[in-house]
């Protein structure tokens, strides 16, 4: 059986650089309105899988600015009607359809009270792509099974693009650009045997630090809802602060390590769990697969090695869910398009 998830994570990289090609021009002017505007705060506005997306975001634009980045409950606009008082801040509302109604009547919350409005949406004739006053289109094309993911990858780059467009950071703009290519070559299955580790698991824990605290909390929902796993992401930084005791023999741990300043900080903490029997599986850049080790590719911006580690675990959850016999692409209680209001 083919799917159509792994169909999708096929087409991420063409994706993306249709993307990266549309882009230039809006990403040009909205760095220079946002060096202009200089914001004290960005405020981010998203649900599920995109909210993901936006704690990416909000790594890049600390890192990259000091500026602070939070996310903002759409529940503030849509049930307790609070104003906003977002008075030379940017808001970025990120959304695969752009139609769920308390992210739209989030993104007008935030525009009346003085941000400027970005939106990051695949569907450009979304009620929320209409109302941003700049749309940076994500260019994914129709996304058919339920579980995103040429749309998620999608949605981290145009953040990236975002930030280096305003940061006016080369060598991330650099790696952005040869992006499309190196997720393209990620097309290898991943390791049988660790197919046959993860096949009993019942729960899991996900782990990062930095930026791929973000890609953890996507992989444990990409494996509740494809895998029906109870998966849970946590920092490396704070597993240890109680979580770690539900660990026993066998108990899976699976960690993005990235290659920058936090990698340190995560060895000690797996090495920890391992001691009580965790089953610990590493992603990350170079090297070879094993039982233990899901290799990704290697990129020039250590920013944007989040990109093609989820792009990578996508293809193990989908082969996971084809091993315990689930449709990865429809899911029995979700749907491709939640409205919650």
């Amino acid at each position: 059986m083919t799917s159509i998830m792994l169909h999708e994570i096929g087409e991420a990289g063409d994706a993306v650089a249709r993307q990266l090609g549309h882009n230039v021009e809006r990403l040009a002017e909205l760095g220079a309105w946002m060096r202009a505007l200089d914001p004290p705060l960005v405020a981010t506005i998203a649900r599920g899988s995109s909210d993901c997306c936006a704690l990416y975001l909000k790594y890049l634009v600390e890192i990259a600015s000091g500026i602070p980045c939070a996310s903002i409950g759409p529940s503030i606009a849509t049930l307790y009607r609070t104003p906003m008082r977002l008075g030379g801040c940017v808001s970025v509302a990120i959304s695969q359809s752009g139609r769920s109604p308390d992210i739209v009547d989030m993104q007008r919350a935030a525009r009346r009270g003085g941000a400027l409005a970005v939106a990051l949406v695949n569907d450009v004739a979304s009620p929320l792509a209409e109302e941003a006053e700049v749309l940076l289109p994500l260019c994914a094309g129709a996304e058919h099974s339920v579980a995103a993911t040429k749309s998620m990858v999608a949605g981290l780059v145009a953040g990236a693009s975002l930030v280096a467009a305003w940061r006016e950071d080369q060598q991330l703009a650099d790696a952005l650009s040869g992006l499309p290519d190196v997720l393209r070559g990620q097309t290898a299955a991943p390791p049988t045997e660790m197919l046959e580790q993860l096949a009993n698991a019942r729960s899991a824990f996900v782990l990062g630090r930095g930026a791929t605290l973000a890609i953890a909390a996507e992989a444990a929902l990409k494996l509740k809802e494809t895998c029906a796993i109870h998966a849970e992401a946590y920092s490396a930084a704070e597993v240890l602060h109680g979580p770690a005791e539900v660990v026993d023999s066998g108990f899976p741990v699976i960690a993005f390590l990235p290659s920058d300043a936090a990698r340190q900080g995560m060895l000690p903490t797996l090495a920890m769990l391992a001691d009580a029997g965790a089953t610990v599986i590493a992603i990350e850049a170079g090297g070879t697969d094993d039982a233990h080790r899901l290799a990704t590719a290697k990129v020039e911006a250590t920013l944007l090695e989040p990109v093609v580690m989820i792009h990578r675990f996508y293809r193990l959850t989908e082969a996971l869910a084809l091993r315990l016999g689930r449709d990865p692409d429809r899911p029995r209680n979700l749907r491709k398009v939640t409205e919650t209001i």
